[in-house]
């Protein structure tokens, strides 16, 4: 490497060169999360023409090459020269970062593509693509490889309607997957229907899968709390709601109460889900509070319970908090908390305005609530004394931690891993076979409790939550939790492949997932694979993951005997056994845990472990074709 470095080692990327040389500058990756992002930032611009008034139907199409054609009947992207550049505007937005009609607050009121790079930046990361305009009575094309065009903006024939067609394929040059999953868009689709009421997204897959869906609330807001209340008991049948605007920022709230002790809450801001919250959702926090106690004041319930807590009127609470602000500030470059410091005091007045009015309106709902919000602050009252010893257990030095776990020697948590294993047996072949310099193992003994049904003083009164809690060193709560404390990076959860296996790791992910989601969110959360055959030919001891796997190995054995042995828990193997196949991390397989769709997780869970049992039986019954390996 020369020691030399002057005015010839500075590069100046022209254009669209430097998205491509780094790519994850502008969407983030070059895995699947941006394969799929490329999809989000077409869509945007159409959901952003019709937050404008001039688009209600957006066509969604992945064809049999994996590419993506994105229709919608807006005003279609300008044509004519730029006064500037002397070039159609169509060319000067796909090939031109930061060009686009989102700077003047006058074209787009509010806009969701907020830095204007959207379509230039899918442009230059596109083997090939292709855009159609209908606008004035005529059509206009141009097409580009990896950014560059092919020609200049051309006239191809009349129309009588406007919009635009964009049609790209991904470059797999850039990308490390280009096949598109239609479950993973068509979950995006859903929200931007439910965000954007009267919206119609059509999404076909031509891949010859037959799948197509379409997207279309009327009800908004309302029909997303009831989508994820369907599942569930509300307290108030028909969810609250009110839609309004204050100083050009537009606030649309739906809130619902369920027979349960879980908090749902998801944000917004201009369609973009802030999941870290933000100045909307403290601004609806500290309304919701002021009004419910008020309330409490009014109807002059047991004077035991004077004041509520933020916690006791938010226990099943199911809500969704969505803003529109002509210039949003999001904190850091992920957009996942929304900075701006006026929407607090205007959402948290609007919110205080109309659930006043509905609580005026509707007592019978407003007591069922304030009788649900005092049971919350009674239990929290029981459950302070179990935080209390949760949080003394953690603060404690090394040696107190808890007696049946075996901790690693490592003291870096990124370093370091614990696998929380199902029972003594397994334990100890677990605590004899692994690396004590980075493993650490911790038998849970049984089932945990099922945190779905259970409020939190009784949660923290567990025995073995509370163990696992104290091992993890990262509180539980809102208030108390803090990610940076982890001790361990990975945890990994290893049960037996059998029926009760599998009903323990459920319960625990249901834990995490309800208790403990941010692990989940930054990739600590893991699932090990144990092996569930062994085969044993000439001496050789050879590992099946799978009746598949132990098929095809048994037809490639020559002739002679062999012994298979079905592995139903992990203490059948031996230390060496368990460390070769499922905790080496030479050779382990290791499903990691995450939730990139957490409007379907939060449902999944509250149908396999919550109260309603029918929901439960539809979701065995469509899902039984489906099961792997069952235990019978």
């Amino acid at each position: 490497m020369s020691n030399e470095y002057g005015a010839s080692n500075i590069q100046v990327l022209e254009g669209l060169e430097a998205v491509r040389k780094r790519p994850a500058m502008y969407i983030g990756s070059t895995d699947i999360n941006g394969l799929h992002h490329l999809v989000y930032e077409i869509v945007d611009n159409s959901i952003d023409e019709a937050l404008a008034g001039h688009c209600d139907t957006i066509n969604v199409f992945i064809t049999e090459d994996n590419s993506i054609i994105v229709e919608d009947n807006g005003r279609g992207i300008p044509v004519e020269p730029h006064p500037v550049y002397k070039k159609s505007a169509m060319e000067i937005v796909l090939t031109k970062l930061h060009a686009g009609g989102k700077f003047d607050n006058e074209s787009y009121k509010v806009s969701g593509g907020l830095h204007g790079v959207g379509v230039s930046v899918v442009n230059a990361l596109s083997e090939k693509t292709h855009v159609l305009v209908s606008k004035n009575g005529k059509k206009y094309e141009q097409e580009y490889e990896r950014g560059i065009p092919k020609y200049d903006v051309r006239e191809c024939g009349k129309s009588t309607k406007n919009g635009t067609v964009v049609t790209f394929k991904p470059d797999a040059k850039i990308f490390e997957e280009t096949v598109y999953q239609f479950d993973i868009l068509a979950k995006r689709f859903r929200e931007l229907a439910f965000l954007n009421a009267g919206i119609t997204i059509n999404f076909k897959d031509l891949r010859g899968k037959g799948k197509e869906a379409v997207f279309y609330f009327k009800g908004g807001l309302s029909s997303f709390i009831e989508f994820l209340t369907e599942s569930k008991s509300p307290i108030n049948k028909k969810p609250i709601y009110f839609h309004t605007q204050k100083d050009n920022i537009d606030i649309e709230i739906a809130i619902s109460y369920i027979d349960s002790y879980n908090e749902i809450v998801y944000t917004y801001a201009n369609n973009i889900n802030t999941r870290e919250g933000g100045t909307h959702l403290v601004g609806f926090k500290s309304a919701l509070t002021r009004v419910l106690n008020e309330s409490l004041k009014k109807e002059k319930y047991d004077k035991k319970i004077q004041q509520l807590s933020g916690d006791d009127v938010r226990e099943g609470l199911v809500g969704i908090i969505s803003v529109k602000i002509p210039n949003p500030q999001f904190e850091g470059q992920t957009k996942m908390k929304l900075g701006n410091n006026e929407v607090k005091g205007i959402v948290e007045s609007a919110t205080n305005e109309h659930l006043s009015l509905y609580f005026d309106e509707n007592p019978q709902v407003v007591r069922k609530i304030l009788d649900k919000c005092i049971v919350s602050a009674q239990a929290r009252i029981a459950a302070k004394k179990a935080k209390d010893l949760t949080r003394r257990k953690n603060a404690l030095e090394h040696d107190a931690l808890p007696g049946k776990l075996s901790d690693c020697s490592e003291k870096d948590p990124s370093k370091c891993e614990i696998y929380l294993v199902e029972g003594d047996s397994a334990g100890g072949s677990a605590k004899s076979g692994r690396d004590r310099r980075f493993q650490a193992i911790l038998p849970l003994k049984g089932k945990i409790l099922n945190v779905e049904k259970a409020r939190l003083d009784k949660i923290l009164s567990n025995d073995e939550i509370r163990t696992l809690i104290t091992a993890m060193g990262t509180g539980i709560g809102e208030e108390q939790f803090d990610i940076s404390k982890a001790r361990y990076h990975k945890l990994i959860i290893m049960t037996d492949a059998d029926v009760d296996g599998s009903h323990i790791r459920t319960l625990l992910l249901t834990f995490f997932f309800r208790y403990m989601p941010e692990l989940i969110r930054q990739g600590y959360l893991y699932i090990a694979q144990p092996p569930l055959y062994s085969v044993k030919y000439q001496q050789k001891i050879t590992y099946a993951y799978s009746d598949d796997e132990k098929d095809g190995l048994v037809k490639s054995l020559p002739e002679g005997k062999y012994i298979i042995q079905r592995y139903k828990g992990l203490g059948e193997m031996n230390p060496d056994q368990l460390w070769e196949t499922t905790m080496n991390p030479e050779n382990r397989t290791l499903l990691k845990v995450n939730m990139d769709d957490e409007i379907s997780a939060e449902g999944i869970f509250s149908v396999l472990m919550g109260d309603d049992v029918e929901p439960r039986r539809k979701f065995i019954e469509d899902n039984a074709k489906n099961v792997i390996n069952l235990d019978l």
